[in-house]
């Protein structure tokens, strides 16, 4: 792939109509330069992990996280809450070590080609009101789970899952609600014509619509959004503000008059994004509604759950086998954390690299059917029109390797998505 970013240097015929050589150049330096990273980013990853496997970082860790609880006055006994040190420790270590790549994506690749919204105090205060959230649904979750898992009994393995089951639906119900806006702000859609327009669109397929949301995505990023959350009756829609022409901020030139911070904005915003008309926004709700109706949204979580039961019931089986935890340097305990990690991140990653294939495929067959639906609706010509608008405000690079993309895109390539908008016959 990464050759293809370096040769492919002119736009293809079959790309003429739609991509201008100046974005077509654009967007092949941005995805090379995120290939470098992604590349440098990943090659520390492994060569941390395996030193801190080689190294016995795990068990130093554990013994330390012991140390700590101790001098609370919790003793070996309190394996709980030796394990909650010890992943509090975990976290906090690969967010410092996560921390200067995440800095550099952040302010040296999304800034130069555009992207970056964020203050450097503002990536701060965000990250760290991040880890505090993160904590604080981690542990509290963690440490119930280690719980039903020491009182289970044989079956502990179900009564795991269910607990996983529930959490999972639960932080699907509250997270746009109560956890998104701590640090995005969520406003109503104004009331106008592309309000009563999502309305009726959505009354037309029975979508039990509640309400519809502009999140302040352009704060952070110039990147755009959509989607939907709520269970049963009580659905909502987010639109990310960059996804909108007449709300975006980046389409508006700051007052005359103002700070310069502003003016660093604006200068930031040079390159205006275009977001999508009305009509291209409806296209692409289209889309994301005919996941919905389509019943996609439902089979991701039924396969989840099939795939954590599975998961679970492996745990079960392996967790008494000594030897997995004399592996990793637990001669005399076994912790169950531990037998967690083991398992869950190391003997199942095998198998987690096939099952993300699938559902990478899967996921491929979904969008080419919601891209379907929006066609059936009437939208195909807005929503042609929208890919290409979408694809050109985030530096999408249309060309690609087969079995690269095969293997890593969730979602079909650009052409093939508008052959397919394109050819009648596509159902």
């Amino acid at each position: 792939q990464r050759r293809v970013y370096r040769t492919t240097t002119h736009v293809p015929q079959e790309l003429g109509q739609i991509m201008d050589s100046e974005t077509f150049e654009k967007s092949r330096l941005y995805q090379l330069d995120k290939s470098t990273f992604s590349f440098w980013s990943g090659l520390y990853s492994e060569v941390e992990g395996t030193m801190i496997l080689l190294c016995g970082g795990i068990p130093f860790l554990w013994k330390l996280s012991g140390q700590i609880s101790g001098r609370a006055g919790f003793g070996p006994e309190y394996e709980i809450v030796q394990s909650l040190v010890f992943l509090l420790l975990a976290t906090l270590f690969s967010a410092l070590t996560g921390l200067p790549w995440s800095l550099y994506n952040t302010f040296v690749i999304e800034e130069k080609h555009g992207f970056n919204q964020q203050t450097l105090g503002f990536f701060f205060k965000d990250a760290i009101k991040k880890f505090i959230v993160t904590q604080c649904i981690l542990l509290p979750v963690t440490s119930l789970l280690l719980y039903i898992i020491k009182i289970g009994g044989d079956y502990f393995f179900i009564y795991a899952w269910l607990f996983t089951l529930v959490v999972s639906l639960v932080l699907v119900t509250i997270y746009a609600d109560y956890i998104a806006p701590l640090f995005d702000k969520f406003i109503p859609l104004p009331e106008g014509e592309l309000k009563q327009q999502i309305e009726t669109m959505a009354k037309s397929i029975d979508f039990p619509l509640t309400k519809v949301y502009v999140v302040e995505g352009s704060k952070r990023s110039s990147h755009s959004n959509a989607y939907f959350y709520g269970f049963f009756k009580n659905k909502r829609i987010v639109l990310f503000d960059t996804l909108l022409e007449d709300y975006s901020a980046l389409n508006k030139e700051p007052a005359e008059g103002e700070d310069g911070e502003n003016e660093e904005a604006k200068s930031k915003n040079k390159n205006k994004k275009q977001g999508c008309k009305n009509e291209e926004v409806l296209a692409v709700l289209g889309h994301e509604l005919g996941h919905w109706k389509l019943g996609h949204t439902v089979k991701n979580i039924i396969i989840s759950q099939m795939n954590s039961f599975l998961c679970f019931f492996l745990f079960a089986v392996l967790i008494g086998r000594k030897e997995l935890f004399a592996a990793f340097g637990f001669y005399d305990t076994q912790p169950t954390l531990i037998g967690l990690m083991i398992i869950f991140q190391f003997i199942f990653s095998p198998y987690n690299e096939v099952l993300s294939f699938c559902l990478t495929v899967l996921s491929r067959r979904f969008e080419f059917q919601a891209d379907a639906f929006a066609k059936k609706l009437g939208k195909a010509k807005d929503l042609y029109s929208a890919l290409i608008k979408l694809n050109k405000d985030n530096l999408g690079f249309p060309v690609s390797d087969w079995i690269f993309s095969m293997w890593h895109y969730s979602h079909p390539p650009l052409l093939e998505r508008l052959q397919a908008l394109k050819d009648a016959k596509q159902e």
